[in-house]
């Protein structure tokens, strides 16, 4: 029984790392799509807590401000960071979310890493550098999940 939330600031590599797990055949849950998140920027949580009971094995990504009322349901809770020019790097050439191409999106990240990151870093059980392979990242988190 493992539930691992994956957490970090925008163009840190979530969901490349978790497409790369799902990849392996590992349960996976992006919060970033699929209505995971409300209007107010917050999970469901009724849905977060309905998945985290119904899933003993599950990888789970996403940074949002209620993230911290889940931690005791997950056995681990893993920063993936990167610098923040790697951060705005990425988020300017992604495809698969429209999230940091504006200058003030751009602002905005780098702000949370000033001011976000540091208290994800104090929930986390286990920090990862971003810049490392996909396959590298996969390989420690598929450690976690044995």
């Amino acid at each position: 029984m493992t539930r691992i939330l994956i957490t970090g600031m925008s163009g840190a590599g979530k969901t490349t790392l978790l497409n790369e797990l799902a990849r392996r055949g590992h349960e996976t849950v992006d919060t970033d799509y699929d209505g995971w998140v409300t209007a107010d920027g917050a999970w469901d949580e009724a849905r977060m807590a309905q998945l985290l009971a119904d899933h003993l094995d599950v990888v789970v990504s996403g940074t949002v401000e209620n993230q911290g009322g889940f931690y005791d349901r997950f056995e681990h809770v893993v920063l993936l960071s990167a610098p923040v020019e790697v951060l705005i790097e990425r988020v300017t050439r992604r495809t698969n979310n429209p999230y940091g191409k504006t200058p003030e999106q751009q602002a905005k990240i780098a702000t949370y890493v000033r001011t976000v990151e540091p208290l994800l870093r104090r929930g986390a059980t286990l920090e990862l550098d971003g810049r490392q392979s996909v396959a590298d990242l996969a390989d420690t988190v598929e450690r976690l999940l044995d």
